[in-house]
């Protein structure tokens, strides 16, 4: 597991190429991606949107076509960050699932759109959602994690990501 945003996290010596090397030899697993904009067709706006400049998309775009599993993130379920078109192109591609603070979505690559397979409270969220998507008549709750999860989420896991994001350690778990 790599953590690029900390030195701690990241097992490369060599900055970013051995990641892209890596990925080019298909030996990522799974990439985690997040966008400023999201859209129903799959693509991501990392560089700007309502008149805001953000860091940029170095490599998403190599990442997101050659990881073949590549999971799409976003705190936020908003019709500002899950737009029916992103306002810049960053990465585009067919990625595995879209998880928000609200739903999971599942890709389908055939008809290339989302589909929600499942909400973490009892709410409707279309109308949160700035694109189409397919849906069950019957949307399920996403299941809360066991007991078990809920204790390694906490201990080890909560340790470990202590040590490169304190912020977000004492945000979500009170650690210091």
């Amino acid at each position: 597991m790599s953590l690029l945003h900390k030195r701690k996290g990241n097992p490369f010596t060599e900055g970013s190429r051995e990641l892209f090397d890596l990925a080019g030899q298909g030996r990522i697993d799974v990439f985690f991606l997040g966008g400023a904009q999201i859209d129903g067709e799959g693509s991501i706006n990392l560089v700007r949107a309502e008149g805001r400049r953000f860091p940029g998309s170095f490599g998403s775009a190599f990442m997101y076509a050659v990881v073949g599993r590549t999971i799409l993130f976003r705190e936020e379920h908003s019709r500002r960050t899950l737009v029916p078109r992103v306002e810049f192109v960053s990465a585009r591609g067919e990625p595995a699932a879209l998880l928000t603070g609200k739903a999971l979505f599942s890709w389908q690559k055939d008809k290339r759109r989302f589909r929600l397979e499942s909400t973490h409270e009892k709410e409707d969220i279309r109308e949160q959602t700035g694109f189409d998507y397919d849906a069950p008549s019957q949307i399920p709750l996403t299941p809360p994690p066991t007991a078990k999860e809920l204790d390694l989420l906490r201990g080890p896991v909560a340790r470990a990501i202590a040590a490169d994001y304190p912020d977000f350690a004492r945000r979500v778990w009170g650690l210091d």
